[in-house]
């Protein structure tokens, strides 16, 4: 079992290293490491092969999740990006 999942982490890490946008290779990376996170908080929790394998499913999902929200819009070639000042107001500028 610890193999299949081994080879399940290697699968994903190739195929976010050959993403061709910031977005997919973000979602990729986040997935990846969500997966090993929640492998290892399912471990720790429930002490099994399935609660390791569901941990490893929804911190994949979470980490794509994060990993596609946290992206930056805009390339750092004059585009503008959103920002939001002290008070919460949202404004665009150019991406720093």
């Amino acid at each position: 079992m610890i193999r299949k999942v081994g080879i399940a982490l290697v699968a994903t890490a190739l195929v976010a290293a050959c993403a061709s946008s910031e977005q997919e290779r973000r979602a990729g990376t986040g997935a990846l490491v969500g997966a090993a996170g929640g492998a290892l908080v399912g471990q720790a929790v429930g002490r099994n092969t399935e609660s390791t394998l569901v941990g490893a499913g929804v911190g994949a999902l979470a980490g794509a999740a994060v990993g596609t929200a946290t992206t930056p819009t805009g390339s750092r070639n004059g585009d503008l990006c959103r920002y939001q000042d002290s008070q919460g107001r949202i404004y665009t500028a150019p991406c720093r």
